[in-house]
């Protein structure tokens, strides 16, 4: 016998177009010195998967950090969602030397898959996917700040829900609209990136359109799409111990 699982409307709207803004506005950074919380598992709800520590990425951490705030609106978001839902979380806060690595690894990766592309036209590429790694307050990659979240859609075993590609995948088929656009390729995909970005938008977050999996709040990222003039979340300098975040220092 099948479970009926109630899903509000909200959820299931169409996900946005996301316009680009037609010149770059260059808000304005105040450090808020909010701190960064170690998210914790709950059961049937949220799921920890530290991705990058799992593929040994060099200086990658065992947890998940993420400015107070941020914690906070997931957790909202989490109350949105139906009960058989759960999020699993990928990255938050991502330490300048795994920035680093992940950049030099994507460029590799997309240099020999396409071996006609300039060295420029391999780096425009590579930055759909991955932030350049910098820690200058107006072109922070967004992780630095810690108001950055990469994530996916669970049942409520910690079992990830066809979301169309894997997590990084270096395709088309990653951004965000895809199937709106294409919607006869992978019905179940569509609707739970429909759930995943209304649940996460509602509650203040934005997303970046070339990748389902990444939310933004606070950063410069966020403030742009958003037109906003503040900038909570500046970058954060980490010291890395044994696979966690022993310090660490606003710029």
């Amino acid at each position: 016998m099948f479970e009926v699982v109630f899903i509000q409307d909200f959820l299931l709207a169409p996900i946005d177009v996301y316009q680009t803004p037609l010149q770059q506005r260059m808000p304005q950074i105040i450090e808020c010195k909010e701190p960064l919380i170690k998210v914790q598992q709950e059961p049937n709800r949220l799921f920890i998967k530290p991705i990058y520590f799992q593929q040994n990425i060099p200086s990658s951490i065992n947890s998940i950090y993420l400015r107070e705030e941020v914690y906070l609106r997931l957790k909202k978001a989490l109350d949105l969602l139906p009960c058989q839902y759960s999020f699993i979380l990928y990255d938050g806060f991502r330490p300048y030397q795994v920035q680093k690595a992940l950049f030099d690894l994507f460029y590799a990766t997309i240099q020999k898959q396409n071996k006609e592309l300039s060295d420029e036209e391999i780096l425009q590429e590579t930055l759909k996917y991955v932030a350049l790694p910098s820690m200058d307050p107006f072109k922070t990659s967004p992780h630095i700040t810690g108001g950055a979240i990469d994530l996916t859609l669970g049942d409520e075993n910690g079992n990830e829900l066809d979301l169309g590609t894997q997590f990084d995948e270096i395709s088309e088929k990653s951004a965000t609209r895809y199937f709106e656009n294409h919607p006869e390729e992978n019905a179940e995909a569509l609707r739970n990136r429909r759930i995943l970005y209304n649940c996460l938008t509602k509650v203040g977050f934005n997303n970046y359109s070339e990748e389902w999996w990444h939310y933004d709040f606070g950063n410069i990222s966020w403030a742009r799409r958003a037109k906003e003039k503040i900038v909570r979340y500046g970058p954060i300098i980490a010291e890395i111990n044994n696979h966690d975040v022993k310090e660490y220092r606003y710029l």
